[in-house]
């Protein structure tokens, strides 16, 4: 028996009945969050391909955490959005015109201004996680609750990819 899968405009899965059926606001918000996540998963390697300077190997290889961090982050929410009743969207041609992160650039880059820009594009995949926080939260907590366990992570990653270009507080 053949079965044809019913997909509304919102990005519903309207053959699939979950215990919870997530909102158009929720699958939109989430869809949000996975776009920029796969978007960081990329910028991340295409940073770990094309820095040079000092410092590199260690950048190289914090780099490949922030990327599988990334990975797996988009991974759960994807899952999620299945889950709650959502049809996940990151094919190439999405990420390119969603994604709200910006660019990390397509030629070599020294070290310390690959921090800077690897740093900026994490802490905006946060506020993009965050900017959705509370009404994901108002609708459906457990999946508000992913979202903490990803910003942590990526604010960690941050931390520890910026901390390379600080010094000491006098």
């Amino acid at each position: 028996m053949t079965t044809t899968q019913d997909v509304t405009t919102t990005g519903l899965d309207q053959t699939h009945v979950p215990g919870f059926q997530a909102s158009g606001r929720l699958n939109g918000s989430l869809q949000q969050v996975l776009v920029d996540l796969t978007a960081l998963h990329l910028q991340g390697k295409q940073a770990h391909w094309n820095i040079v300077g000092r410092n590199w190997r260690d950048l190289h290889l914090q780099l490949d955490a922030l990327v599988e961090a990334a990975r797996e982050a988009s991974d759960t929410i994807a899952e999620r959005m299945r889950a709650v009743g959502g049809v996940p969207d990151a094919r190439p041609q999405t990420v390119a015109a969603q994604s709200t992160i910006g660019d990390f650039g397509a030629d070599e880059i020294e070290t310390t201004a690959a921090v800077e820009a690897v740093v900026a594009l994490t802490r905006r995949t946060v506020d993009t996680l965050r900017r959705v926080h509370d009404p994901v939260d108002a609708e459906d907590p457990t999946t508000a609750d992913l979202l903490h366990g990803i910003i942590h992570e990526l604010e960690k990653q941050a931390w520890m990819i910026g901390s390379e270009n600080r010094a000491p507080r006098r």
